[in-house]
């Protein structure tokens, strides 16, 4: 795999498959720049050896076809601001538009297409579509790890048409944080899963039971395991079905030696709403008609023990509903340890998605060692599944 670094990009078009999905309020204002500032490095590197950028992402969900809420039109402007050089935009990806840009780019100018996710073919990893994308490039470069477990045009099957083909600085970077909580651990190793469904999480949960020393289980799927020990989960969210994937989590935790930590109390509401009435609930006691949103005190006190004694932290999911003051309390709580863990020299890797809007909210993303941008494609990396867009690069 060729990396950044080793790479001269003068006189060449770089084709870069970024990740932009960024979201943007009803003004279609950019509310989050995480995403776009993580490519700065790769994207200044190209432009400073001399070549051109033709940017290439996906924005939100499109269902069919264009519609302004997903157009990409709205980065535009965050990136002449932040390059100070000229930036082109094609309304169309494929379009007539596009290759004429493309044909004439300068050196040092950057070309921004419209959301690919425009077209279903991109989505379908159509060869065509992936064809006449890489025909505007010299050089193909995918620095968007957040969909590299998806073989999409852009993300994997665009690879196949370029005889050069690098890897991005955010891909590195991500794949070799990966490996630090992969590979020899510095321990103790503890792991903090969250999140509503075990369902989602059970294959990477299954893979750390055989490398962490502490597993914290935290969010909504808590309560699948409530239930699998007999416990009274009133109206919280479950997976009544996932009871025996629960017992089995258990029993291989205690055969592997690891030590399995749940919330001892929960902070209960009486409705799905900020403004419900809240009570603290021990373990397996809360009342029909009431659902555990957050993880309670002694629960805190008892996670904060584990995560500042530990020296490799790998974080992915909340604790609770954390969109909703009243309930972040808890994920709160962990992002502060994490950050103790880190400063006390501790290796954390905070798993993107949630637990990512969680460390960023609290103003944290610079006291931890590494915030991922792919919650899904990191979680799937880990799970020893190959990453199309990763492939690709080889």
């Amino acid at each position: 795999m060729i990396t950044l670094d080793k790479y001269n990009f003068i006189g060449k078009k770089a084709s870069v498959r970024v990740d932009f999905n960024v979201p943007l309020d009803k003004s279609f204002k950019i509310t989050d720049d995480t995403r776009l500032k993580a490519c700065i490095p790769t994207i200044s590197k190209i432009l400073k050896d001399g070549g051109s950028v033709i940017l290439m992402s996906h924005l939100g969900r499109p269902k069919s076809g264009p519609e302004e809420k997903s157009s990409l039109k709205h980065v535009v402007q965050w990136l002449k601001d932040t390059y100070k050089t000229t930036v082109h935009f094609a309304d169309d990806c494929i379009g007539k538009s596009a290759s004429e840009m493309a044909v004439s780019l300068k050196a040092g100018e950057i070309l921004l297409l419209e959301n690919l996710r425009f077209y279903k073919q991109e989505e379908a990893g159509d060869e065509s579509f992936a064809k006449t994308l890489a025909s505007y490039g010299d050089v193909w470069v995918n620095d968007a790890f957040g969909t590299a477990h998806r073989a999409h045009a852009s993300t994997a099957v665009m690879g196949k048409f370029f005889s050069d083909r690098v890897c991005g600085f955010v891909m590195q970077a991500e794949l070799e944080n990966a490996e630090k909580v992969l590979g020899n651990a510095v321990r103790p190793y503890t792991a903090i899963m969250g999140g509503s469904k075990v369902s989602d999480k059970i294959m990477i949960i299954e893979k750390l039971l055989d490398r962490v020393d502490n597993l914290i289980i935290g969010g909504g799927m808590t309560y699948t395991f409530v239930l699998a020990e007999g416990g009274k989960i009133g109206k919280s969210i479950s997976e009544p079905d996932k009871v025996d994937l629960a017992k089995k989590i258990i029993e291989k935790a205690k055969a592997n030696g690891v030590n399995l930590y749940f919330p001892i109390d929960n902070v209960c509401a009486d409705n799905f709403s900020n403004d419900a009435n809240r009570k603290i609930v021990a373990k397996g006691e809360i009342e029909d008609g009431w659902e555990g949103l957050d993880i309670g005190p002694e629960s805190v006190e008892m996670f904060k023990k584990v995560v500042e004694s530990s020296k490799t932290i790998l974080w992915n999911g909340p604790m609770g509903v954390f969109e909703m003051p009243n309930f972040a309390i808890g994920t709160n709580a962990i992002a502060d340890s994490v950050v103790k863990a880190t400063a006390n020299g501790g290796y954390s890797l905070i798993g993107g998605g949630d637990s990512a809007s969680a460390v960023n909210n609290a103003g944290y993303g610079d006291q931890v060692s590494y915030v991922s941008t792919g919650g899904g494609a990191l979680l799937e990396y880990m799970e020893g599944k190959i990453l199309p867009g990763v492939a690709a690069l080889a």
